[in-house]
């Protein structure tokens, strides 16, 4: 079992390399927003909520879900669609698809996170689930294997109906959820987007509605929504220093300038923290093998993202064994370096060694021979 050896406080390191970090978070940001929350992409974590259960409609918002299905059958067999009079029979925001149009699901899911084609969602539900209420069906699977429990779905658009709506929570849980889909990652960051049609076989450019693109240094998505119900919604992720939120408004009349305070309160909430004990090293020793020790070093630790206090006052602490039995192994974990604070372990950095080292093999003379001889027949 590993045994502690050293321990060292890191306060004082801690409070270098984070000058003043309670005092740097902004106070919780006053949004006009009936309902909102921000989210860690990383692991869910709520950094700041308004009614974030409350179901309401959603409106295009939507789209997230159903882009995310597609994209996913997509990644089965991105078949090309024929667009028939059923996909287009359908009002709102448009890609402007036409009868006999041919597209694949991937530029379809384009169109509908570009433009919120109303047509793109239409056409590429009843490609996957053979009809719309199929469709819903899948999307209601999905949410419920997700946990979504504030949400239900009726149509793959979000066109105003009493039985579809969702939570600004759980949108943020789909969100970061959809953001592991690297093609939903592609498109919903492009502030333009070139889509490929056949028969006839043409380029369209699309423009992005999410202003918050261009608005906000890091943004790297995500999906518009408004109607005269829903009201305003908007969902946006963005990225810094390796650190990804995920942030949700219904109904908010202000929703642009609100999403900038809300992330820029969510970045001040969360720090990317990394332990480096790569300069760390000490003997160990061996017993019973060709040397007496062996050169162990450190490493840097996984980075984790945490929020801002828990990366003070940490204690570092090394756990090896007083010594090991051979043979060693050149990169066999020996130990660890664990970053800990009252809360529990913040980071761990793994201790390796540095060499092989094989067993002793001791030849024996005739004198050893007859006594080991001698202590077996007395042990009979």
């Amino acid at each position: 079992m590993l045994k502690k050896v050293i321990s060292v406080l890191l306060a004082a390191l801690t409070a270098a390399a984070f000058p003043c970090l309670a005092e740097a978070q902004t106070a919780a940001p006053s949004v006009s927003a009936r309902s909102a929350v921000v989210i860690s992409a990383a692991d869910g974590r709520v950094l700041y909520e308004k009614n974030s259960h409350k179901r309401l409609p959603i409106a295009s918002t939507t789209k997230i879900m159903t882009a995310l299905l597609t994209l996913e059958a997509a990644s089965r067999e991105d078949k090309t669609v024929l667009i028939i009079p059923e996909m287009v029979r359908v009002e709102g925001s448009s890609m402007g698809l036409q009868v006999g149009d041919q597209l694949t699901l991937t530029a379809l899911a384009e169109g509908m996170l570009s433009v919120s084609g109303n047509d793109a969602a239409n056409s590429a539900a009843i490609a996957v689930g053979g009809s719309l209420k199929q469709f819903a069906v899948l999307m209601n699977q999905k949410a419920a294997q997700l946990g979504l429990s504030d949400t239900h779905f009726v149509t793959p658009s979000g066109l105003d109906n009493e039985e579809h709506y969702s939570s600004a929570g759980d949108l943020a849980k789909l969100t970061a959820a959809a953001l592991q889909n690297s093609e939903f990652t592609r498109i919903v960051a492009l502030k333009k987007i070139k889509v490929q049609f056949f028969d006839p076989d043409r380029t369209v450019t699309y423009t992005n509605h999410n202003k918050l693109l261009s608005m906000y240094e890091g943004c790297t998505g995500v999906k518009t929504g408004f109607t005269k119900k829903s009201g305003r919604c908007l969902v946006s992720s963005a990225e810094r220093s390796g650190v990804c939120l995920v942030a949700v408004t219904l109904s908010d009349p202000n929703d642009w300038a609100d999403h900038e305070k809300l992330l820029d309160y969510g970045f001040s909430r969360l720090t990317r923290y990394q332990a480096d004990d790569s300069e760390f090293c000490v003997n160990l020793p061996v017993v019973g093998g060709t040397d007496h020790s062996v050169l162990v070093r450190g490493c840097q630790s996984d980075a984790v993202i945490c929020p801002v206090e828990d990366v003070q006052n940490l204690q570092r602490v090394v756990e090896l064994p007083r010594f090991v039995y051979a043979p060693v192994v050149k990169g066999q974990v020996l130990g660890l370096v664990r970053y800990s604070n009252e809360a529990g372990t913040v980071a761990t950095a793994t201790l390796t060694a540095s060499a092989d080292v094989p067993y002793q093999i001791v030849q024996k003379n005739i004198f050893i021979k007859l006594w080991d001889r001698i202590r077996q027949l007395l042990s009979v």
